[in-house]
């Protein structure tokens, strides 16, 4: 037997409490699995409350009594005489397959399926600690389905956070239901999933699933009660689409999950007729801004709300300044040009732009360490190493993972090093170790075209330097115009750690050292 607690569900970003207006059930009754055993009130809607599973309700709180979100209102015991009411009770020879066979649930066997199964228990699949600063995740995408048997150590789904993405594995071997959409953002520790385990897991195989995506759809479909289930209203809510128009499969015609699963292909046609009305108008220029004023809205992932935030929290906190300087690029490009073959045919790896500016920033913050520091509270942290950030653009957003010990590794070290840490960017593979730390950051801007920008510094770090697109140019070289490869690069820093002298010597010394490059390897 096992014991289900009902608890006051999420309804709304600001509804912090709910009052019970009315219970539907008394205590003792026998409840169906998605039947309404309350209404709930909040200060902005009245919603209902259908039950997570199917057995035997014990009410806890009192029509009239106001609970916070995530008190427990009622328990729902689980047990043989629970299972009739279902009607999908198995023997325990059918437990692989409990839903396919529902019509061989006689009664008798029901009550002896537990004792012949043996016992069957719930594991809970929560969100786990991920790091000290994270607090949230957010499911990105589930890699199986529900009622799927999974493995121990089976990679469940993929939880993506503001710093990395993760992989969560099954504690154990059983059958998944899934608990959280994908899209859903949930705390450390919030129950994303459930792992039935035992042959008798055939009972409540779809019990424990549907409850937590109907609370957040109950409020939707007050209106509409048994009509819809919750989980079928929450996925054609977030699709926009009304339950009315979806043909319901179920009992009494009642919209269920694979309706609205199915439906989702739905809204697709519907706008096919748009153009219809755009082309019989006479005049075809309002056609043209019909077409082109639609709109989207798509929440902000954990990554990019993060990044807002530090960002903006930089340009309040920070007194940031940003000085300019530009490089000649032809001595690096003639020595790529001139050892590149060899250099990839010896170390497996190309010889980019990047190293070199590795290279020059790492021996220039070891003569002017303010720009290497890092401010924590009251106090400057200087370092006598050189961890260095180096900014990557991915689909999910910019993510900064970290170089480190760059000041001691060779220019193959340096490149084998970025290139290792952009292919994890890419495959949604960097760790909290990847991204924690770093005491300097380093971004091209170059890459995507742009040719100057003031790029914001990576707090703690107290400096930033901003590498733009090569441009030929004409400059004054001994006297002469000639045509030169040249860079902009600009340094963005903290003035109340960093001075103007310190800030302008920096990039001057990362400017010498890369218009040459021999310097870099006699250490002058």
């Amino acid at each position: 037997m096992a014991i289900i607690e009902m608890k006051v569900p999420v309804v709304g970003e600001s509804v912090t409490e709910v009052t019970i207006a009315t219970w539907n059930k008394k205590e003792g009754d026998v409840v169906k699995m998605d039947e309404v055993l309350c209404e709930l009130e909040s200060d902005k809607a009245t919603f209902e409350l259908p039950a997570e599973a199917s057995g035997t309700l014990h009410i806890l709180a009192k029509e009239g009594d106001t609970l916070p979100i995530g008190a427990v209102i009622c328990s729902i015991s689980t047990d043989g005489a629970a299972a009739p009411t279902n009607g999908v009770a198995a023997p325990a020879e059918a437990a692989p397959a409990p839903v396919a066979e529902p019509a061989a649930a006689p009664a008798a066997p029901v009550a002896e399926a537990p004792a012949a199964s043996g016992e069957t228990r719930v594991v809970e699949v929560k969100i786990p600690v991920m790091g000290e600063s994270v607090t949230e995740a957010t499911i990105a995408n589930w890699n199986k389905k529900e009622g799927d048997a999974v493995k121990m150590d089976e990679i469940l789904c993929e939880l993506e956070s503001d710093k990395a993405t993760f992989e969560l594995p099954a504690e154990v071997a059983g059958t998944l239901h899934i608990v959280a959409e994908p899209g859903a953002t949930l705390p450390i520790g919030a129950v994303v999933a459930t792992i039935t385990v035992g042959t008798g897991a055939a009972v409540p195989a779809s019990a424990p699933v549907a409850a937590p995506a109907a609370a957040v759809a109950s409020a939707v479909v007050a209106d509409k009660a048994g009509a819809v289930t919750p989980v079928a209203a929450a996925i054609l809510a977030e699709k926009g689409i009304n339950p009315k128009d979806v043909q319901g499969s179920g009992e009494g015609g009642k919209v269920t999950k694979a309706d609205a699963l199915k439906a989702t292909t739905a809204p697709a046609p519907t706008p096919a007729p748009a153009p219809k009305p755009a082309a019989a108008p006479a005049p075809a220029a309002p056609a043209a801004p019909a077409g082109a004023r639609a709109e989207r809205r798509q929440r902000m992932t954990s990554l990019r709300k993060t990044i807002a935030r530090r960002l903006v929290a930089v340009k309040n906190e920070t007194a940031m300044l940003t000085t300019f300087n530009e490089v000649d690029m032809q001595p690096i490009m003639e020595l790529r040009s001139k050892f590149k073959d060899k250099f990839k045919e010896k170390h497996g790896v190309g010889l980019g732009f990047m190293s070199f500016f590795t290279k020059a920033v790492s021996v220039a913050l070891k003569e002017f360490p303010a720009v290497n520091a890092s401010i924590d509270g009251d106090e400057i942290v200087y370092h006598d190493y050189v961890d260095v950030s180096v900014a990557v653009s991915t689909e999910r957003g910019l993510v900064v993972p970290i170089l480190r010990n760059a000041d001691q590794l060779s220019f193959a070290g340096i490149e084998k090093g970025i290139l290792d840490l952009a292919v994890k960017a890419r495959d949604n593979k960097l760790t909290i170790e990847d991204m924690s730390g770093g005491t300097f950051t380093i971004t091209n801007g170059g890459v995507f075209g742009s040719m100057m920008s003031t790029p914001i510094i990576n707090a703690p770090q107290v400096a930033i330097l901003g590498m733009h697109n090569i441009v030929e140019r004409p400059v004054v070289v001994n006297k002469e115009i000639v045509i030169r490869p040249m860079m902009y690069v600009a340094l963005s820093y903290d003035h109340r750690i960093i001075d103007g002298k310190e800030s302008v010597s920096f990039l001057v010394r990362v400017k010498q050292l890369l218009e040459d490059p021999t310097r870099l390897l006699l250490d002058v």
